[in-house]
């Protein structure tokens, strides 16, 4: 498949999606002025916590937090590696205070995905 997909799940105050939406909308700038090709983040509407496991209990959800999924796409891993070098280096992102971000970095999650089906109507 011709693209390649960074995937993010990380808890957020439920009083700080706001702050969190403000941010993602500066990131998702920042991808896309380098290259990215797709930037999306969505708030948890309906995931329960499972049996074994779930989204909730992948980031130690607390009760007043939310998860947040998200996912960037590009053309290829190759592409992918050479934004986010580019990306982490720009002042907008670089210049983050972890301290004062609207989310617990500490249970956050991510990784990159090869593609194996990909549909659309």
């Amino acid at each position: 498949m011709a693209f390649y997909v960074d995937g993010f799940v990380v808890p957020v105050p439920k009083d700080s999606v706001d702050a969190y939406r403000k941010l993602a909308r500066t990131a998702g700038k920042v991808w896309l002025e380098y290259g990215a090709l797709e930037y999306h983040e969505c708030v948890a509407d309906d995931v329960q916590p499972g049996k074994t496991t779930s989204f909730p209990q992948s980031v130690k959800l607390k009760p007043n937090e939310v998860v947040v999924f998200s996912w960037i796409t590009y053309k290829s891993r190759a592409a992918r590696d050479r934004i986010n070098a580019k990306v982490m280096k720009d002042p907008r992102i670089a210049g983050l205070d972890p301290k004062s971000m609207p989310f617990d970095g500490k249970r956050m999650f991510w990784g990159g995905f090869k593609p194996i089906v990909s549909m659309t109507a």
